[in-house]
């Protein structure tokens, strides 16, 4: 029992300085959502971080993927210390470090059409997209705009090959201008006659992507694991870790303005 009064007077302290900004009310909204993140590289590792940090209690993370070396560069929880580890089991140690109070569950699976409906996203007030597969990213944003409409969907774009964090933009899905990512979704929806029945909001960059201008001639292969996986690009923290914040952001702000 004292213990348990320790670490709650403990998490008080911690969100001190949130609570002068957002105010009790608002703490406890925070407290009470729902998150459920789908991809927990490195866009989702930041943005589970940033929720958790502003007071987010219940995320539901969900990842198959192992981490790598070549992850150590992006990826909030990949370290030497956790190379081989399970993504979601490594991010969900750290979140706990944060807020041991938090209610982080960790789910190493694959998100396509086949497991969509294990997820029970209908449980949920957020739904954060940052997946790479096309397929699996078009049929989850099909999913989640489907839903009730009090659950929010939050898609990341391509983050990739970009160096600009100040290019780094949020809107409406339909409006998301120079993003391959954004135009091969909507020719996608275009030519299966299928489209999200809702507007959502995406993150993506006005930066003009580079080309990748190294090669593999360290003889590097990632992620062997999984068919899944699109061919790999270039990608830097300062990028990646600004479009996990702004979903955040995103998060967070219609949360405490009380958004219907």
């Amino acid at each position: 029992m004292n213990n348990q009064k320790t670490e709650t007077a403990d998490i008080r302290a911690m969100q001190h300085r949130s609570r002068l900004l957002l105010g009790d009310e608002n703490l406890e909204r925070l407290g009470s959502v729902r998150v459920l993140m789908f991809g927990v590289g490195g866009v989702g590792s930041w943005c589970a971080e940033g929720l958790v940090r502003c007071g987010i209690r219940h995320i539901t993370l969900v990842d198959s993927d192992v981490v790598c070396v070549t992850n150590c560069n992006r990826q909030l929880m990949a370290t030497s210390k956790t190379i081989g580890m399970v993504k979601v089991e490594a991010l969900r140690e750290r979140l706990l470090e944060i807020n041991p109070e938090a209610e982080v569950t960790a789910i190493c699976k694959v998100y396509d059409e086949t497991t969509a409906d294990s997820f029970h996203m209908e449980d949920y007030d957020f739904i954060i997209d940052a997946i790479d597969s096309l397929k699996s990213k078009a049929h989850l944003i099909l999913r989640a705009t489907s839903l009730p409409r009090h659950i929010t969907l939050i898609s990341s774009l391509g983050a990739a090959r970009r160096t600009d964090p100040l290019k780094v933009r949020a809107t409406e899905f339909w409006k998301v201008k120079g993003d391959a990512l954004a135009r091969a979704l909507r020719n996608r929806f275009k030519k299966e006659k299928t489209f999200p029945a809702r507007k959502f909001m995406c993150v993506y960059s006005e930066e003009v992507p580079m080309a990748n201008l190294g090669n593999n001639a360290d003889g590097i292969v990632e992620d062997q694991w999984s068919a899944t996986k699109i061919q790999p690009n270039g990608s830097l923290c300062h990028v990646t870790s600004v479009f996990g914040m702004v979903i955040a952001s995103l998060v967070i702000n219609k949360i405490t303005a009380n958004e219907g």
